[in-house]
């Protein structure tokens, strides 16, 4: 490239960020956040307070309609008697002694 063509494409460069700066509107005051007055938070707030108690008052009225159910007694655990763990162990004492018997 040559220096005049170089110095051609400054130029333009130039002309184009003078547009980009030009562009940009000046600083303005950041918008007002806009508030609530006094009176309407209460009258929000009334509003929430009659929404749950309606809610509420519709909870007590299905409770009090509900039966009232006893809760089942406790299964009683089971226990083994002497009898039938000595009948249990004289049968697998046995199955052992045939299978023992069927290796020799």
């Amino acid at each position: 490239m040559s220096a005049a063509h170089i110095a051609k494409i400054r130029a333009a460069q130039k002309a184009r960020w003078a547009k980009v700066k030009a562009a940009k509107p000046a600083a303005s005051k950041p918008a007002k956040k806009r508030g609530m007055s006094a009176a309407g938070r209460a009258n929000i707030v009334a509003a929430a307070k009659a929404r749950w108690a309606k809610v509420n008052a519709a909870k007590a009225k299905v409770v009090s309609v509900a039966p009232v159910v006893a809760p089942k007694p406790a299964k009683k655990k089971f226990t083994m008697s002497p009898e039938a763990k000595a009948k249990i162990s004289a049968a697998a004492k046995a199955r052992w002694a045939k299978v023992k018997a069927a290796k020799k």
